[in-house]
């Protein structure tokens, strides 16, 4: 299932702002029936799987395809041809996400640079900067140890990418299981700990990115401490 999914996400990227995907989402849509909710749910995921993809298809033509495919129709092109097509896809996504990564890295530089100039800001040896906001109290973590965390994650221009504090619930992981960033962060804090963070991208996920979060990019964090629970030690064998 997940596979097919998958599949769907990539293949309808770059549906938005067609007219004809327009012109289906505004048709009335029921969601009474189990098949009604599962196609409405993977719908979600293909939705969300187009925010993050940069992929610019020709509906009339993927749908010809897929029509192609369901009506037991010969294919148009060779697996050759279509091996190569996907091949020119991917060395161009390539491209352009190297080109972007360059950007992102001089972008980020600048700001760095700019950044650490302000009065309260700390940075460490790896480049790490960061402001308290509140100092917390007790013992900070450990990197076996696990946190319990609100945070809010934007990119330098303001785009938020991820925030506990939007979904509700604070996330829960161990110190050592994050990025570099985090980890070192983590350990500098105490709990009831306000921290506001740069993250440099060689702390962060460089040049491969996320698909919310470009190549090269400096992450920005305001992170809050909740609990800090430390690691069990294993039982002795008796």
């Amino acid at each position: 299932m997940k596979h097919v999914v998958a599949v769907a996400v990539v293949a309808a990227a770059g549906l938005i702002g067609c007219e004809q995907f327009k012109k289906a989402a505004s048709a009335n849509v029921k969601l009474d029936t189990d098949d009604q909710k599962v196609a409405y749910a993977i719908g979600q995921q293909i939705g969300n799987g187009m925010k993050s993809q940069g992929l610019k298809i020709d509906t009339a033509i993927l749908a010809a395809s897929i029509d192609d495919v369901l009506q037991n129709k010969p294919a148009r092109l060779t697996q050759e041809q279509m091996q190569a097509a996907m091949m020119k896809m991917r060395e161009n996504m390539a491209s352009k996400q190297e080109s972007e990564g360059k950007e992102n890295l001089e972008k980020g530089s600048k700001f760095l640079e700019e950044n650490k100039k302000k009065p309260n800001v700390k940075v460490t040896k790896s480049g790490l900067q960061y402001e308290v906001v509140a100092e917390g109290k007790g013992d900070s973590p450990k990197p076996e140890d696990t946190v319990k965390v609100h945070y809010t994650g934007t990119l330098i221009d303001g785009t938020k990418f991820d925030s506990s504090v939007d979904r509700g619930e604070p996330a829960e992981f161990p110190v050592g299981g994050v990025i570099p960033g985090w980890t070192e962060a983590l350990q500098l804090m105490k709990p009831g700990a306000k921290f506001k963070l740069a993250i440099p991208s060689e702390l962060a996920y460089g040049p491969q990115g996320r698909p919310s979060i470009p190549a090269n990019s400096v992450l920005l964090f305001d992170v809050e401490l909740i609990e800090v629970a430390a690691a069990k030690k294993p039982t002795a064998k008796k």
